[in-house]
């Protein structure tokens, strides 16, 4: 089973969950990007659970997200500030219970930074624009990159769009 995020113990995150992409990130997104607010500006604008995600680097439980499955054509855009980031076409299935993306939509929009917090090395991946925390990125997905973006819901916002369509 699975604990929630607030369940989980700080000095041993592996405990609750095994996962790579379950782990917080601890990579620096201070002062990143043009879109620049405040704390209280941040929390007046987000959900709880995306300010924890976006702002505090937190993580999502797997398979309880809100687009993990989702299989919607449009474009998966910042929940902190609108910057478009990845689209339906790019999103597979991983098995990991994150939504998952092969590219983002321009590579420019979304930034990363090694993160070597819990004696792992990740590279965090970040909304370029705002400096949230998205999630992080792995040499494991599918052609024609090999890489996989594991990304929370929480940090995405969705619009539907029929001329980027998903995998059938």
């Amino acid at each position: 089973m699975t604990a929630q995020p607030d369940d989980q113990d700080p000095a041993d995150p592996q405990a609750n969950n095994p996962s790579a992409c379950g782990l917080p990130s601890n990579a620096n997104i201070d002062a990143r990007g043009p879109v620049q607010k405040s704390d209280e500006e941040w929390k007046a604008q987000l959900t709880p659970n995306q300010y924890r995600v976006l702002r505090d680097q937190g993580t999502e439980p797997p398979f309880s997200n809100e687009y993990w499955n989702h299989k919607a054509d449009g474009t998966y855009a910042c929940a902190g500030c609108g910057t478009p980031l990845f689209l339906s076409d790019t999103k597979f299935d991983s098995g990991t219970g994150w939504p998952s993306f092969f590219a983002p939509h321009e590579p420019e929009q979304v930034g990363e930074t090694v993160d070597t917090s819990y004696g792992v090395s990740r590279t965090e991946v970040h909304c370029n624009a705002c400096g949230g925390h998205l999630g992080h990125l792995f040499p494991d997905g599918p052609k024609p990159t090999g890489q996989r973006y594991c990304i929370n819901s929480a940090s995405l916002a969705f619009s539907e769009d029929s001329s980027h369509p998903t995998e059938p």
